[in-house]
């Protein structure tokens, strides 16, 4: 049980400190953005293991647990990535495949979706090519043959709409119990 309130010590300590920084243009932080998220996620009546990824899905950004970002200077960071590496110390794949997969998500809808990329922000516009651009017809009739893709499409839906400057959303503490049943 130690282990499991240190670890969320530790995610605590990082939506406090590095969350209140600047999130790649937007208007909100990093924190906010996330915090965001996981509400919307609650607001559709999610499962657990989904609000557990649209309030961790950007945690990869996070440099000090993590490391740089370099995605606003033109280079991939591979958030999606680093950030589910790092999460699995705790939690399963319910949790950490949509975090890996909500970049592929956007490139996904982006390919299949009409209009969806006309509504992403300027600074996801921009990471979106920096990540690759939208995916080709054979890349999208991939993705969608991956299990969890359907949850990743759901966290990057959530993921979007959590860009709102001043947007009321509970507390990192709000997700603490949700977080401590989900880890193993």
């Amino acid at each position: 049980m130690h282990r499991r309130t240190a670890a969320l010590d530790n995610i605590a300590e990082l939506f406090a400190g590095e969350g209140a920084g600047e999130y790649l243009g937007e208007a909100v932080t990093m924190a906010e953005h996330m915090l965001q998220a996981a509400a919307a996620a609650e607001a559709a009546g999610a499962p657990d293991h989904l609000v557990a990824a649209a309030l961790l899905h950007d945690i990869g950004h996070f440099q000090g647990a993590l490391h740089g970002r370099d995605l606003m200077r033109g280079q991939d960071n591979r958030h999606s990535d680093t950030g589910a590496e790092w999460l699995a110390q705790w939690f399963g794949p319910e949790v950490t495949e949509p975090v890996r997969l909500h970049v592929a998500a956007k490139r996904y809808l982006c390919a299949i979706e009409p209009g969806y990329r006309e509504r992403l922000s300027e600074a996801s516009e921009y990471t979106l090519k920096v990540q690759g651009g939208p995916m080709d017809d054979a890349q999208a009739a991939a993705f969608a043959e991956l299990p969890g893709a359907a949850d990743a499409v759901a966290v990057r839906r959530w993921d979007e709409q959590a860009k709102e400057p001043g947007a009321q959303a509970p507390d990192f503490e709000h997700y603490r119990p949700l977080l401590a049943a989900l880890m193993r």
